[in-house]
């Protein structure tokens, strides 16, 4: 190969680069993107005006894409950890179904634990009675502690709704 013919594909690929890079520029980047969100409150008073003072919602809906705040699993006195993950999957599924999805919609789970090792089989347990195949990706992370102090694991959702959905 000559020096030449080199020369031409350096510039040929150089060319194909600068005009890939113009077409993503061309394309606008949606801004404000969570302003035309739909955002989901929760319907508890109490836990609404907590999330006002801390700025969150119970989840933002984005095109097809549902986001869900964390929600911290906590056990009451007496409860077992396998009751307390029931009580965190209903309270999900009850957001998921407000914005006008289902556990068959999540496609990620990202969950903190504060023992990850002893939690693993009690929500393991409850998983399997909400989600089934196929499966979504799921990420279990060991943490120091989670806020409120008494919360074991946090719970992270993502969902992507049915394109007829509409949240309720």
């Amino acid at each position: 190969m000559t020096d030449a013919h080199h020369l031409w594909i350096s510039e040929k690929l150089f060319a194909t680069l600068f005009l890939l890079s113009l077409a993503a520029l061309a394309a606008p980047a949606k801004a404000q993107s969570r302003m035309e969100a739909a955002v989901l409150m929760s319907e508890d008073e109490d836990e609404r005006r907590f999330q006002e003072e801390w700025g969150y919602s119970d989840a933002i809906i984005s095109d097809d894409a549902i986001y869900l705040s964390g929600v911290v699993v906590g056990q009451r006195e007496g409860e077992s950890a396998e009751a307390a993950y029931e009580r965190a999957y209903k309270h999900i599924g009850a957001i998921l179904a407000r914005a006008g999805a289902s556990w068959d919609d999540v496609v990620d789970i990202t969950t903190f634990h504060t023992d990850v090792t002893a939690q693993m089989p009690a929500i393991v347990a409850v998983h399997r009675r909400y989600v089934k195949a196929p499966f979504p990706a799921w990420t279990a992370i060991d943490v120091d502690r989670l806020i409120p102090e008494q919360g074991i694991t946090e719970i992270k959702i993502v969902a992507r709704r049915a394109a007829k959905a509409t949240p309720q």
